[in-house]
């Protein structure tokens, strides 16, 4: 049941891909130039093949290496969640995925969508990109919503159970008179009414605890979901150019960008408290994603084209999407969060630590964006 919203925005994500990969060929066809501008200088495909398997390996390696990071600085006292380094450090690669979302993924689409391969109607006659990626967050809005009220529907139904179950054990019959036998501290002097109020409220701030472990827990799920299908497009590219001077820099640039992305989110994962197990799933997961993407690009390379009109489309509107769920969740689910929470609002000095962050992984990934 609480799974539903998760799995509805799988399959909708999927219908999407499907349907924009089958693009109609009337509204992508154009009659211009859409030869790939590159020197030819570059273009080796032996030595593309060598750069490209170092790629896979090297951003594996990172990625796992940014992912996992937070898991095992938990070790350390200074890095545990409810530290203030730790929000100093999560806030720096929150400034990381948001300088993704805006620095990067966003502006491809628009270089994409804004091809002369394209057709002028109605490729270059509406914002495709600055409208999808506005559907595209309130779309990640409404599955962060609705996901994050079932969690909590499901967790106060839970929490209630067990209400009920504490009360009854503090109460039990005296099986000798009958009575109801109220069990107290050796202070003495308790009531029936004193105890269900303690209860109450030790389960109020539970329930408080438990919900918002609930909403850490949807906050990492779609944070990967929209990570993934961005680092998946990016694998694509690098995979399908033979251009030597292009794969060069991206690797540098993409390993780089992997392993900070992936430190914000072992950095929510690690919030959502997840067993070993799932996050292992998922640091897996985030790992592989851009080295499948090369692979996958490998594959294609003889017939997947950069510069064809339905690689362009397709690519192009996958990154508004991602781009749109990437500048939500950063400014939303992770930054506005932890600065409008409790523990940055009581210190102005730790909310200027943490803004001096975000600019700095902001500004380093903006930096990026000249390589990759």
């Amino acid at each position: 049941m609480t799974k539903s919203p998760l799995i509805s925005f799988a399959a909708v994500t999927l219908i999407l891909l499907l349907s924009i990969s089958h693009f109609p060929g009337a509204l992508s066809q154009s009659v211009k130039d859409c030869k790939p501008k590159s020197d030819n200088t570059c273009i080796d495909k032996n030595k593309a093949l060598d750069l490209k398997l170092i790629a896979i390996f090297t951003i594996l390696i990172t990625s796992l290496i940014g992912v996992c990071l937070p898991f095992f600085a938990r070790s350390v006292s200074a890095f545990q969640p409810e530290k203030s380094l730790f929000l100093i450090v999560k806030s720096f690669a929150s400034g990381i995925i948001l300088s993704t979302g805006f620095m990067h993924v966003l502006p491809d689409s628009f270089d994409m969508l804004s091809s002369p391969c394209l057709n002028d109607n109605p490729w270059h006659k509406f914002p495709f990109t600055g409208f999808v990626a506005m559907i595209s967050a309130v779309f990640t809005l409404m599955v962060d919503s609705i996901t994050t009220s079932v969690f909590t529907k499901s967790g106060r139904r839970d929490m209630r159970a067990t209400d009920t179950a504490d009360v009854a054990s503090a109460e039990t019959p005296d099986q000798e008179t009958g009575s109801v036998q109220v069990h107290v501290s050796h202070h003495g002097h308790g009531h029936g009414h004193g105890l269900h109020h303690n209860l109450h409220g030790d389960n109020d701030k539970e329930l408080g605890s438990h919900l918002q472990l609930l909403r850490y827990r949807v906050i990492a799920i779609v944070l990967e979901l929209g990570i993934v299908v961005h680092s998946i497009v990016i694998g694509l590219s690098v995979g399908a150019t033979n251009n030597t001077c292009t794969i060069k820099g991206l690797i540098a640039a993409l390993c780089f960008h992997q392993m900070f992305e992936g430190m914000g989110l072992g950095g929510c994962i690690l919030q959502a408290e997840y067993g070993w197990g799932k996050k292992a799933v998922m640091a897996f997961f985030f790992a592989v994603t851009t080295p499948f993407g090369v692979a996958l690009g490998m594959a294609l390379s003889k017939t997947y084209k950069e510069n064809s009109p339905d690689s362009l489309i397709t690519v192009g509107l996958l990154n508004a999407s991602s781009a749109g769920l990437l500048i939500y969740m950063a400014l939303v689910d992770l930054l506005a969060a932890d600065f409008m929470g409790q523990k940055m609002q009581r210190s102005i000095k730790l909310q200027l630590k943490s803004y001096a962050a975000v600019l700095l992984g902001a500004g380093g990934m903006s930096v990026m964006a000249k390589w990759a």
